[in-house]
């Protein structure tokens, strides 16, 4: 049982975590601190909404999830099924390595680079919060 301790841990600081945001509304003013690009030079990074992305997930308003910030809600599913591997893996005692080639780091780098630059346009204004 000692090695499913981490990602059992891991899992309950992420639920506590989405249980605050579920329960303290970013759509509220005065809860949660601006993001500080947003507020020195206006433009959103690729985190801008992801709190209200947060709060909606929780909340079970996919939509508005997506709405708020589509690559944090992506992000959600893919940590789950990391996740869930994980689980499995540590389950069977074997570790978990996720072996990425530098390509796809580089082709996450360029998506979220795409996304911020996309939502800070007059034409994305779609994927801004």
């Amino acid at each position: 049982m000692r090695r499913l301790a981490t990602p059992i841990g891991i899992l309950a600081a992420v639920a506590g975590a989405f249980a605050y945001v579920g329960s303290v509304d970013p759509n509220e003013p005065g809860h949660y601190p601006v993001c500080p690009l947003l507020k020195l030079t206006g433009v959103l990074c690729p985190g801008c909404g992801g709190l209200r992305s947060a709060h909606a997930f929780i909340t079970g308003d996919l939509g508005a999830a997506l709405e708020a910030n589509a690559i944090a809600t992506v992000g959600y599913f893919l940590f789950a099924a990391v996740w869930v591997l994980w689980l499995v893996r540590a389950w069977r005692g074997q570790p978990l390595r996720i072996g990425l080639a530098p390509v796809w780091w580089w082709g996450v780098g360029a998506v979220l680079l795409i996304f911020t630059v996309v939502r800070n346009l007059p034409f994305g204004s779609a994927l801004a919060p």
